[in-house]
């Protein structure tokens, strides 16, 4: 049985990653540590929540006396580190807590990971630490960093920790960098359900500046797939870049939507870019094809009309969401917080 702190478990990757692997193995025990911020929802985990292989805290991974009480308690071996503030709108709005929770928290996780000896610490990062390409070229694991965001800079030098951390001492840790991931249980201030969500709330659709900013686009199951083989079998200090080869442009995105939903494009409202928006970004996924056999399974045009037919399918999960009703469930078990 592999013990495994999973950091961030309770939003929209960590949690698909939880339901995915606890649905197909039983050699795992999942300690799911998540803080519960906005993007953190309890009720993504219900498939989850009542299997004996599971256990669920509320807690920041900043917090270094309740890190160390897990690791003791749970006699956690592995830790994979999906916890991160990520919507790069609010770090531009306000950096600090991006700061505090990407690089303190990572760093805590780090030094309790060293203190106990775990057999492998992943860290789930992202393709914005290289910054922006141009109309060619690809991410590679080489590429040097060059983040553009409060968001980017912050993943970027969590990053980096963890390399010094394997460099320095040792630690047998491995980083995964992903492009634009989509798929059930998504925050809805994320591209792909804010549009969808707009379009059934019969709200105008806000497109950045001219639409074209490009994204790799892959879908989450086909995230996790890559995250959990580079768990197993990623060699350590090494960096994967997991993405599927499936560039759109955010206008592409939006237009598709709306025909899919049956709606004309005047519900397409562009408006004022933000600041520092990144223009293109595309990975070469080679090395993880080519060292562990991984290859996306998901076509973007297949699981796009999944992923819209969930939400259609999950009234109730989104609207108790934008309600704020979601927040509740857990306010009344932990507290307001």
């Amino acid at each position: 049985m592999k013990r495994i702190l999973v950091t961030g478990g309770a939003g929209f990757i960590g949690a698909n990653f939880i339901n995915n692997i606890l649905n197909k193995r039983d050699d795992v025990e999942i300690v799911n540590l998540d803080k519960l911020t906005y993007a953190g929802n309890l009720e993504n985990l219900k498939p989850s929540e009542d299997k004996k292989n599971y256990h669920f805290v509320n807690g920041d991974i900043t917090n270094s006396e309740l890190i160390n009480y897990l690791f003791q308690k749970y006699k956690i071996e592995y830790v994979i580190n999906f916890a991160a503030e990520s919507h790069v709108d609010r770090s531009i709005l306000g950096s600090q807590i991006f700061y505090h929770t990407n690089v303190i928290g990572t760093n805590v996780l780090l030094e309790a990971s060293r203190r106990f000896d775990v057999k492998k610490f992943l860290q789930v990062s992202t393709d914005e630490v290289y910054g922006s390409l141009g109309p060619t070229g690809l991410f590679r694991e080489d590429t040097p960093l060059s983040p553009n965001s409060p968001y980017s800079s912050s993943k970027a030098a969590a990053d980096m920790m963890v390399n010094a951390f394997y460099h320095t001492y040792g630690m047998p840790v491995v980083t995964t960098r992903c492009s634009n991931n989509y798929g059930p249980l998504q925050f809805p201030e994320k591209l792909i359900p804010l549009m969808t969500l707009n379009v059934l709330s019969g709200k105008k659709l806000p497109v950045y500046g001219d639409g074209l900013n490009v994204r790799d686009w892959i879908y989450v199951i086909d995230h996790n797939e890559a995250v959990e083989l580079v768990f197993e079998n990623g060699r350590e200090g090494e960096v994967y870049n997991i993405g599927a080869s499936q560039e759109m442009t955010n206008i592409e995105i939006v237009k598709l939507i709306l025909n899919a939903l049956g709606k004309t494009e005047d519900l397409i409202e562009y408006v004022k870019d933000r600041p520092g928006h990144d223009r293109r970004y595309a990975i070469d996924s080679s090395k993880i094809q080519n060292e562990l056999g991984w290859k996306p399974k998901f076509k973007f045009e297949e699981a796009i009309q999944k992923t819209i037919t969930w939400y259609l399918e999950n009234k109730n999960w989104w609207e108790r969401i934008l309600s704020g009703e979601y927040q509740k469930y857990y306010n009344n078990l932990y507290g307001n917080r």
